[in-house]
């Protein structure tokens, strides 16, 4: 992991001021001599830099997206607690963390900072730009902020602007880790068990009926508790609160409510998505609940030059993590052409 330091003012959408920003980035191959095989990925909610870690089988070597053959970078969001300024990060004013005192972010502030590593990085041009789920937000709001310097765009299981329903899910999370009475704590912990409950509700939309069925079902019909399912549930928030922290999930569950393409620009998405000149290849997954297939086919209705696939997956809108040897199929095909 390296890092970027900035010491200038960066003042955010909201019009509040950072007095300075540190982002955390992986890089992964050698830029070539004409700068031409940039591929930039842009990551999601709970996600790190090291892309080569949380996408195995699409990004990495002997992958598709090949160190070998690429210069692949990827920056940790604005508000995260992997290495880029976010809550847990000292407040140059206090001297201490600023927890619940850090100030709301927005899809387009984390652009905005990537823009601001792409010049310190030296890059003119990134040959692809791509990214899933909230990812992807970031990755459309970046073509449309700076058309000139990106060549392509893939996008998998993401929106151009944030549904109700998400909005709501995200609502839920948040009550979860406002119900638990350590939160706002100034601790690095403060808001843990609620945190773990926002997990359970996100675990529910990130899978679906079908996959919990078939996978956590009990064998034994006798059984009156602890269940397969409860069991998992458990597990999978447990993991998170040992790698995550709650007032960068509240943050930036609040950073993707606020994503809308035609927010100042109108607030037509259907203008804004055509005015994408870039070919740009899109997924969806069949049986994605959180990120339905109607978004994808409304991006792909209006974006000019788009190549649309369905992929099948047991898996939900995990399964664009998951399903790379599907996504390296299709995006290798795209790629070629």
């Amino acid at each position: 992991m390296k890092f970027f330091d900035s010491q200038t003012d960066f003042t955010l959408e909201n019009g509040k001021v950072l007095p300075s920003l540190r982002m955390a980035y992986h890089t992964y191959g050698q830029l070539n001599a004409d700068k031409s095989n940039v591929i930039w990925v842009c990551h999601a909610l709970t996600a790190s830099s090291d892309v080569a870690d949380w996408w195995k089988g699409l990004v990495g070597e002997g992958c598709l997206i090949n160190p070998d053959r690429y210069f692949i970078v990827c920056a940790n969001i604005l508000g995260s607690c992997y290495g880029t300024t976010g809550p847990l990060s000292t407040d140059p004013a206090t001297g201490k963390p600023y927890f619940s005192s850090f100030p709301q972010v927005t899809i387009r502030d984390m652009v905005q900072s990537f823009i601001l590593l792409r010049k310190h990085l030296g890059i003119d041009r990134i040959h692809l730009l791509m990214g899933g789920s909230m990812g992807g937000y970031q990755a459309l709001e970046w073509v449309v902020m700076e058309k000139e310097v990106i060549g392509k765009l893939f996008l998998i299981a993401t929106s151009p602007s944030e549904s109700a329903w998400g909005v709501a899910v995200h609502t839920a999370q948040r009550l979860a880790i406002e119900a638990d009475s350590s939160w706002q704590d100034f601790t690095p912990d403060a808001g843990a068990r609620g945190l773990k409950a926002a997990r359970a509700i996100g675990m529910l939309t990130y899978r679906n009926y079908g996959t919990f069925q078939d996978k956590q079902t009990d064998p034994d019909p006798e059984k009156i508790d602890d269940f397969k399912a409860s069991s998992y549930i458990n597990y999978q928030g447990d993991k998170l609160v040992k790698r995550f922290n709650a007032y960068s999930y509240w943050l930036l569950t609040k950073a993707m409510d606020s994503h809308h393409l035609g927010r100042g620009r109108g607030g037509d998405l259907i203008k804004v998505l055509r005015s994408i000149p870039q070919p740009t290849l899109i997924i969806g997954i069949r049986s994605d609940i959180l990120c339905p297939l109607d978004e994808q086919q409304f991006m792909a209705d209006h974006i000019p030059h788009t190549r649309f696939y369905e992929i099948d997956s047991a898996y939900g809108h995990d399964g664009f993590i998951i399903e790379t040897v599907q996504i390296s199929r299709f995006l290798n095909e795209w790629m070629s052409e």
